[in-house]
């Protein structure tokens, strides 16, 4: 009987696999920004601030996990060409904030079809539910803006604890 010194299929197999997760292990992708959307933080920033001084409310600081979440999910509604919080089966706002290490509690806004972040923004402030989590226990944000295929663009902000 002779032993083989040559790695089985499966073992290979196996070796291959843990090769290319490894591979796939890279801090970069939560330092560059998202491919496909505009980080809108640092213009919506000075108007939601405005609005909670006025309420006598701290004011929110950027957050990058927070940017990185409202990044993702305005690229997730240009795509899907719908704006809403959860877009296909399983989809689970808790998941999604997690996956970005966004410090909870959090909240998000969405919108679509306004051509500025000003405009983005006034539209949150002017919809009850949506200034409740702008004046909300927060205290970082992140706002982006994706455009679909046909050029309208989806806008997130995502309220971190």
């Amino acid at each position: 009987m002779t032993v083989s010194t040559i790695p089985s299929r499966r073992g290979f197999l196996v070796l291959s696999g843990m090769g290319l997760l490894l591979a796939g292990c890279s801090t970069t992708s939560v330092l560059a920004p998202t491919p496909g959307s505009q980080d809108e933080t640092a213009a919506a920033l000075p108007m939601v601030n405005r609005l909670r001084q006025s309420k006598g409310l701290s004011a929110l600081t950027l957050d990058t996990p927070a940017r990185k979440a409202a990044a993702i999910q305005s690229i997730r509604m240009a795509k899907a060409e719908k704006m809403t919080h959860l877009i296909g089966l399983g989809d689970d706002f808790g998941a999604r904030m997690k996956k970005s290490d966004v410090a909870l509690p959090a909240a998000e806004n969405i919108a679509a079809g306004q051509a500025s972040v000003d405009a983005a923004v006034q539209a949150w402030i002017d919809s009850p539910k949506h200034l409740e989590n702008m004046l909300g226990s927060y205290r970082g944000l992140g706002v982006a803006m994706a455009k679909a295929e046909d050029g309208r663009p989806y806008w997130a902000m995502v309220l971190s604890g």
